[in-house]
């Protein structure tokens, strides 16, 4: 077998039989100040609370985005719900009423009356998937609350008072007015 470190220097003279008994004695004292696997369990502790830790914060952080995703779900299928529930039936519209989404142009086919209210700002369009539905203003208002970019339309009456020097206040346009 080979011989200890400590053998091995004393051999070859670079460490005396004094020495060597002295770094040996340093050594005991050392271990029996220090109890056994002290440091080892402080450290061991210390990181299994470090990862406890950021497992928690992990876990509260995919929670509330759980949590989002739910809500977002929820508020869809109320907006669903008010739509199916206060959509106006347009089924003789003769009428097409263009309109923008998205920087497209699109159509609905209307009657006289969707028409005059549509212009009036006493019904709104809204988005429901591929589909535009008819709603009154205050179930525009409602699905506006939850999610505005689904409210394709809403006119606003103009309450503005004609100027005071415009030669045309007499004559109002008619809002039914065809070009």
């Amino acid at each position: 077998m080979s011989k200890s470190l400590q053998e091995q220097l004393m051999g070859a003279g670079l460490v005396d039989q004094k020495k060597a008994k002295a770094i040996s004695k340093e050594k005991r004292k050392k271990a029996k100040q220090t109890p056994k696997g002290h440091q080892q369990e402080d450290e061991i502790k210390a990181a299994a609370k470090q990862k406890l830790a950021e497992k928690a914060e992990r876990d509260r952080a995919m929670n509330q985005e759980r949590q989002k995703a739910v809500e977002a779900k929820e508020i869809q299928a109320q907006i669903r719900q008010l739509i199916k529930q206060n959509a106006i039936a347009r089924k003789d519209g003769e009428i097409a009423y263009s309109f923008t989404h998205e920087k497209k142009v699109k159509k609905l086919y209307v009657n006289e009356t969707l028409q005059g209210q549509l212009a009036r700002g006493q019904i709104a369009i809204v988005a429901e998937g591929e589909r535009y539905e008819l709603v009154p203003k205050p179930v525009a208002d409602k699905i506006a609350q939850r999610d505005a970019a689904r409210v394709v339309l809403q006119n606003e009456r103009s309450t503005d008072l004609a100027e005071e020097d415009d030669p045309y206040a007499d004559y109002q346009i008619p809002d039914d007015l065809m070009w």
